[in-house]
């Protein structure tokens, strides 16, 4: 597995299939499904997902929040035009920004957003983000959510009408620059219906950063340097989780997100235990996978870490050929696409 290509995760997208606005009904999006030890494929609607999840299984989700993290203001001084996207909270008042453009943000430089919110720059980073201090009245969440705008990834170029569309229905912790999008195709009544099939739903935190939209530059994957996110599993995931175990259930990740935190802490501990940290795991084929069994997931870019952590689960060729399949049905794909179930 030590000379795997980049271009082995390549796939033909013709550019209309990539949604570029989500569907009325979150569950009627269509649904995959995709046998790992087969290789054969369904095809379904979301909703159908319950048919496929058995009494005694566990569901794992990410509640993340996006936060709307896309600032759009001007330098004090001369009023130029600067973008700040936020990627991370490092204190009460100080966040790591990425700026555009790069050249009007040098340390000291300070720029107003809507009139009730400064930043100055505190520091360039090695990797060109920068460390800005921000200045406001009130509450900085409130004030973001009428200033902000969510970030949405680079190949969605259609605005986003209705801002709860790129969030999850059970998101509950701010602090995403992109949407864990698996969960997207959820909504309240599919989740009741699953707990009252006898399903555990349990939760995760990872912030999704837009280093998730990072390509793989390196020819050889294992090259590859994998950006690093924050994530907590709390006490109660690990217990529910370790009681699905013992009691023979599988553990059904959503979202390649819920998958990173698991695995870590699964490769970390050699089992499931509460924990909060850092990752920068990097799957690809040839991992050997510690907790879960199956995987809910959207349709990822070609060549990207994403179908790399998709095909280690179900195999390159199983993964490609659905994917060529998802093309042939014309399937809408990546964020705010349609959804493939690995089981």
């Amino acid at each position: 597995m030590d000379n795997m290509k980049k271009s082995d995760f390549y796939y033909e997208l013709p550019e209309e299939l990539i949604a570029q606005e989500p569907i009325e009904n979150r569950e009627n999006s269509r649904l995959l499904v995709l046998d790992k030890k087969t290789g054969c494929i369904e095809h379904k609607i979301f909703r159908d997902i319950t048919d496929y999840l058995k009494a005694g299984d566990c569901l794992v989700l990410n509640d993340t929040k996006v936060i709307p993290a896309r600032l759009i203001g001007q330098k004090e001084k001369t009023g130029g035009a600067m973008e700040f996207l936020l990627l991370e909270k490092r204190s009460l008042s100080e966040w790591e920004v990425m700026v555009r453009p790069g050249k009007k943000a040098r340390v000291g430089a300070r720029f107003e957003f809507g009139g009730e919110l400064h930043a100055e720059i505190k520091e360039i980073l090695e990797n060109g983000n920068r460390i800005a201090c921000f200045e406001y009245d009130g509450i900085f969440e409130e004030i973001l959510d009428r200033l902000g705008e969510m970030p949405l990834p680079p190949y969605i170029t259609k605005k986003l009408e209705d801002k709860s569309r790129y969030q999850t229905v059970y998101a509950k912790i701010p602090g995403s620059a992109a949407a864990p999008t698996a969960g997207l195709h959820f909504t309240p009544g599919l989740l009741d219906e699953i707990k009252a099939k006898g399903v555990s739903i349990a939760y995760v935190t990872l912030h999704v950063g837009i280093g998730t939209f990072r390509p793989v530059k390196t020819e050889n994957i294992i090259d590859h340097k994998m950006h690093s996110e924050f994530y907590i599993l709390p006490e109660e995931t690990a217990e529910i989780i370790n009681n699905t175990r013992k009691n023979g259930g599988r553990i059904i990740s959503v979202g390649t997100t819920a998958t990173r935190v698991l695995e870590t802490v699964g490769s970390k501990f050699g089992k499931i235990c509460a924990d909060g940290g850092r990752t920068e795991i990097f799957i690809y084929p040839g991992y050997g996978f510690k907790v879960i069994d199956a995987l809910i997931t959207n349709f990822h870019l070609p060549e990207s870490t994403l179908i790399m952590l998709v095909s280690a689960l179900a195999g390159r060729e199983n993964v490609l050929g659905a994917y060529n399949e998802a093309v042939k049905q014309r399937y809408r794909f990546f964020s705010l696409g349609d959804a493939m179930l690995i089981i």
